[in-house]
């Protein structure tokens, strides 16, 4: 009989974090590799830029994550499976692991263990943890485990900053609790595809997800039914309600994610022609042509008419000078002709044939042909030298 795949909630957790905090400068991995080879840890949080948490990531992360100073924060979570002494041990591994294969100092990574059950206060008590100033964090006096803290999702603080992390508690008073308090934050708080994300979570939640745990769902799929059950709210609701709604929606939605609803054109055709220009150099504009495309749109005069006659004639002296030379060349190998046919009375076969050699040579060799071809007493004289003439090529 094959196993049912696990429902993979620390990667719903994972997502939830990454999408409240990603935009705040916080790093979320998930099933984060601690050495070369596995073990895995469930979720991994590296805060970015700032020495402490800013204010917007404090209103998104939950007691006693929210009161650490440790830039890397390494989260086991446990939502179907009680915390026993193996979770404890193996959540130590990490926390240790962790640091030494990434070089860092005790006080760079703090480690928390997310226990949706509510532990037994005699495993507490065995390895040391006693409740802190914030109800539902529990810290050891065993100096082993003095860094691992045990957040028990039941019993934090009905604060919103709790809500996101509260919501996964066993009990269903702490779970209710929590996704009302989600909604009413708002949709402008948070991203769009959390709201998404949510709207499917909140009925596996409710339920304690015992009608998907066969299913492997993923995250993708919660982010299509979510919005396919938002879109289908939407149709059912009155004009003015639904467009107030689309516009709090659209509120909460990055510029990339409402612009990805749309072709190019389509945003495009929203605006005037100056207005697609404006904060374009004319080269990055004009790059995106051919020159004869640019240029079909103007008369020759127009063109001109922008330059000096010595800027335009600038332009083409190399090619003039090349013509005249060549035309100098034309020149001397019909004077050349000439004297040949005068001189030794050439048979017209004869002087087309010499003057398609003629035409391979430059102007002074030409000069010194027309010389011996004056000097020269036979025409077989004249055809020596121009074989080495043709040698010299």
């Amino acid at each position: 009989m094959t196993k049912p795949n696990p429902v993979p909630w620390h990667k719903f957790l994972a997502f939830i974090f990454e999408q409240l905090l990603a935009r705040f400068n916080v790093t979320v991995q998930a099933e984060v590799k601690l050495m070369s080879d596995p073990p895995r840890l469930d979720i991994l949080l590296i805060r970015r830029m700032t020495s402490t948490w800013t204010h917007e990531q404090l209103a998104r992360l939950p007691d006693g994550i929210r009161n650490s100073t440790a830039t890397h924060i390494l989260i086991e979570f446990k939502y179907t499976e009680s915390l026993d002494e193996e979770a404890i041990s193996k959540t130590h591994g990490y926390d240790t692991f962790y640091r030494i294969y990434q070089e860092l100092k005790r006080n760079e990574v703090q480690t928390f263990i997310l226990s949706s059950k509510t532990p037994s206060p005699k495993l507490l008590s065995r390895y040391g943890y006693h409740l802190t100033e914030w109800p539902g964090v529990y810290q050891s006096n065993n100096v082993m485990l003095q860094n691992i803290l045990i957040l028990v999702l039941n019993d934090l603080r009905n604060e919103p900053h709790n809500a996101f992390v509260k919501c996964f508690a066993s009990r269903q008073k702490p779970v209710r609790e929590s996704l009302e308090m989600i909604e009413q934050l708002g949709i402008g708080f948070l991203p769009s595809n959390l709201w998404s994300f949510l709207v499917w979570l909140q009925q596996y939640l409710l339920k304690k997800g015992e009608t998907i745990m066969s299913k492997g769902i993923t995250v993708d799929d919660g982010l299509i039914v979510g919005k396919n059950y938002i879109r289908s709210y939407m149709n059912n609701l009155p004009a003015d309600e639904a467009l107030e709604l689309v516009k709090k929606y659209m509120a909460s939605m990055s510029v990339d994610e409402v612009l990805s609803q749309y072709r190019p054109e389509e945003v495009l055709s929203q605006y005037r022609p100056e207005e697609r220009l404006k904060g374009l150099k004319p080269e990055e504009v004009l790059s995106r042509y051919k020159p004869e495309e640019v240029l079909s749109r103007y008369k020759p005069e127009e063109v001109l008419s922008r330059y000096k006659p010595e800027e335009v004639l600038s332009r083409y002296k190399p090619y003039l000078a090349e013509n005249q030379q060549q035309a100098e060349c034309r020149a001397l190998v019909r004077r050349l002709c000439r004297t040949l046919q005068v001189r030794f009375n050439l048979p017209a076969d004869n002087l087309q044939a010499i003057q398609e050699q003629l035409q391979k040579f430059n102007g002074e060799i030409l000069e010194s042909l027309n010389d011996v071809a004056l000097t020269s007493t036979t025409f077989a004289e004249f055809e020596a030298q121009l074989a080495k003439a043709n040698n010299t090529l």
